[in-house]
């Protein structure tokens, strides 16, 4: 018997790593409710759509995805070496980033209670996929298993808090009331992420084969500048246009 059930590290790095994340989380998800904010006002549909486009790539590619691979170098299997599919790891990120832009798109201009719900449950469902996604780049000589118990209580938090922060986005006006809104995101999202990681076990079996893949630090860089010119752009359209006067964000 080759197989057996190994210890799991999430805090390999130390717990700071669990703030960094959520602060990254917080950051991509204020600004992003701050451009979905300004698309309310746009006054053409193409300027909505640029800024909804904004808000998906704040919210889904930091907020959430840039978050998740933060927290993931904390992830370990003591003397097990784990690699990373980029195939699925991209994905990931593409799932999180459309997710959340059809979930803006959902909720539309006013609160309607049932678009409110069904833009939060798609964007609630997207952090989820996303994470799971996530989790299925890994590479390592065994199998990853889940508690569907914790899996479901993971996916409930997304999906609630989700509709909060859509709510919020909708309704409030002040920056401090919406930034609020995005300490509310970051704790969901980054709750949802430990949740999601409590319902993982590990089988490790040395006759699979050695993994295929790249180390989690390899591409983190790359992808933490990504992040940040990610949110440089919706920072400076927000900070330069007039809220009167709707920045011409015209999506071709």
């Amino acid at each position: 018997m080759h197989q057996h059930v190994h210890d799991v590290h999430h805090f390999e790095m130390g717990a700071w790593l669990m703030w960094l994340a959520y602060i990254v989380s917080v950051i991509g998800s204020f600004v992003g409710l701050a451009a979905a904010r300004r698309s309310v006002d746009a006054r053409t549909e193409g300027q909505r759509q640029g800024w909804l486009a904004m808000s998906a790539v704040a919210i889904g590619g930091v907020g959430i995805w840039l978050m998740h691979f933060i927290a993931m170098l904390g992830f370990a299997v003591p003397g097990v070496p784990l690699r990373y599919d980029m195939t699925w790891t991209a994905g990931s990120a593409v799932l999180a980033i459309v997710a959340v832009y059809v979930g803006l798109n959902v909720v539309g201009k006013s609160v309607v209670p049932a678009r409110l719900v069904a833009g939060g449950l798609i964007t609630g469902l997207a952090v989820n996929a996303m994470h799971y996604a996530g989790m299925s780049a890994i590479r390592f000589q065994g199998e990853i298993h889940y508690d569907t118990a914790l899996v479901l209580l993971s996916i409930l938090i997304a999906v609630v808090a989700a509709i909060v922060a859509l709510l919020f986005t909708l309704i409030l006006e002040s920056p401090v009331l919406r930034l609020l809104g995005g300490i509310i995101m970051g704790i969901a999202v980054v709750g949802m992420h430990y949740t999601g990681m409590a319902a993982v076990s590990v089988t490790v079996d040395q006759t699979f084969p050695s993994p295929d893949g790249v180390e989690v630090f390899s591409f983190l860089f790359p992808v933490f500048v990504m992040g940040l010119l990610g949110l440089a752009v919706p920072i400076t359209v927000l900070l330069i246009s007039d809220p009167d006067e709707p920045a011409s964000v015209v999506v071709r």
